[in-house]
């Protein structure tokens, strides 16, 4: 039996965002426990704040009994105002996007499969047609797990955010596996 096979994965919404805030913060915490003097990191709960704000908000979060383990969130792209276009030469015909803004597992968990089941539980079934992410250049082995999945990296960015990092864009078809 997998470790994740214990586990029970919830959907939310802009709605739920006041019952799970505190979750979020609490697992990004747990992962960033040794960077939390990072500015950019202090800065999480801004960035679930901006994110809940989305009318089209979507999370998942994955508990062991009632401990929130993992997460990940993110919201569809405004049609035509996706940043990764920038990236590439020919924009694909079916290019709504869905943004995967963030995953997190706590510690004890990784390596267990949490990540690509709260990747999928958020992922699957969506109606868009490729998914964009974000991940620190300085991270190669989150960048190979992304790409694991089927992500491929089209450039570089840097996040209009006050101590952002440079990040690799990847890019992926949806469902995962699909062309991009």
């Amino acid at each position: 039996m997998s470790a994740t096979a214990n586990l029970t994965v919830r959907r939310y919404a802009h709605t739920d965002l006041p019952q799970i805030r505190q979750a979020l913060i609490d697992v990004h915490a747990d992962v960033y426990a040794d960077a939390m003097d990072d500015a950019f990191n202090q800065r999480f709960p801004w960035f679930v704040d901006h994110w809940g704000s989305d009318r089209t908000f979507d999370c998942v979060i994955a508990y062991d009994g009632d401990e929130p383990v993992g997460f990940a969130y993110g919201a569809p792209s405004a049609p035509y105002r996706e940043w990764w276009r920038e990236h590439l030469g020919t924009v694909p015909v079916a290019h709504r996007t869905f943004a995967y803004s963030e995953l997190a597992v706590r510690t004890a968990w990784r390596r267990t499969g949490t990540a690509a089941l709260v990747t999928r539980a958020l992922l699957d079934g969506r109606k868009e047609d490729l998914v964009v992410l974000l991940v620190d250049i300085t991270h190669p082995r989150v960048q190979a797990l992304y790409e694991s999945w089927g992500f491929r990296k089209v450039g570089e960015r840097r996040p209009p955010v006050p101590g952002a990092p440079l990040c690799a864009v990847m890019l992926a078809g949806l469902p995962l596996g699909g062309p991009a």
